[in-house]
């Protein structure tokens, strides 16, 4: 009786431990969110996709030439630096929150173009993040 007690005691306090480390982790939700889509997109050079989070008013450097576009140009401009640039990899290299909910991101790209550096900047609106700022620096 005694030894099963002690067994029943054991389990419960691994349990409790257990319940307690996997409480003290934040859950990464499953569906994901415009940010890790923007990574995705940029990951898969498909600016269609990119383009879902552009906000009306879009600064986007491209080796050292910046201006910023509409969303309809800046998703023109997209397509046409992605398809001559098709994406190998990005590696994700920093990520960070700004002030009121604002993500941003810092990565390295290998394209068939050449490498790129590459940021992006999302701002909170509304309850949205959009995208205003994309950055392809040649390295």
């Amino acid at each position: 009786m005694r030894k099963c007690i002690y067994i029943l005691g054991v389990l419960l306090l691994g349990g409790i431990v257990t319940v307690f480390s996997l409480s003290a982790r934040p859950l990464k939700s499953l569906a994901g969110g415009p940010f890790e889509d923007v990574v995705s997109a940029i990951k898969q050079g498909d600016a269609g996709n990119l383009s879902r989070y552009l906000d009306n008013t879009v600064e986007i450097n491209i080796a050292g030439r910046s201006s910023s576009y509409s969303k309809a140009q800046a998703e023109i401009i997209l397509k046409d630096f992605f398809s001559k640039n098709q994406v190998k990899s990005f590696e994700l290299l920093h990520q960070g929150e700004a002030g009121g909910g604002s993500r941003y991101g810092i990565g390295n790209m290998v394209t068939g173009g050449g490498n790129f550096r590459t940021s992006f900047f999302l701002q909170k609106k509304g309850n949205s993040l959009v995208l205003n700022e994309l950055r392809f620096e040649s390295k």
